[in-house]
């Protein structure tokens, strides 16, 4: 059964370091994010900036993002927000080897997202170690309360 999908309603909560990263993002990048995640796992902040500031928040070259990295000495990554779950997922995992998203409801009551990807591209889509499929996953559930998110190609598919 595919069912559309509204943002969670319950408010997002941010810690004082993930608001004083906020800050310095706004400092270096002149852009606003509207979410940051502190992915501890995989040693990188993920900056959510609102539809169509991703080349102010890159800078030049990327100067900001070299610039932000270089001061939080972490990686440093960004993701377009989107309302619409397929959108922002589309975003996260390279929308040029996406052929289709659905999302659906599993018995549980949870949602799941399935991912079908070209096979051939399907490393590339998934990150390495995962990266990007954790990051989906990450904010699928933050925003959309989405606790699955499958990748697949014809030839095979990849949990998260």
């Amino acid at each position: 059964m595919t069912q559309e999908i509204k943002p969670v309603a319950q408010e997002i909560k941010l810690t004082t370091d993930q608001m004083k990263l906020m800050s310095l993002f706004q400092n270096i990048t002149k852009a606003t994010a509207r979410d940051c995640i502190e992915d501890e796992k995989r040693d990188r902040i993920i900056f959510v900036v609102n539809e169509g500031k991703m080349g102010l928040a890159i800078g030049k070259g990327g100067a900001h993002i070299k610039a932000l990295q270089n001061k939080i000495d972490r990686a440093v990554e960004l993701v377009e927000y989107n309302e619409d779950p397929i959108k922002l997922l589309k975003n996260i995992l390279n929308e040029k080897h996406i052929i289709e998203i659905k999302i659906s409801e599993r018995l549980d009551g949870s949602f799941q997202a399935n991912v079908e990807v070209d096979g051939a591209k399907k490393g590339v889509v998934v990150g390495r170690e995962g990266r990007n499929a954790e990051k989906a996953r990450i904010l699928a559930r933050r925003y959309f309360n989405i606790t699955y998110v499958m990748i697949n190609s014809k030839e095979q598919a990849f949990e998260w």
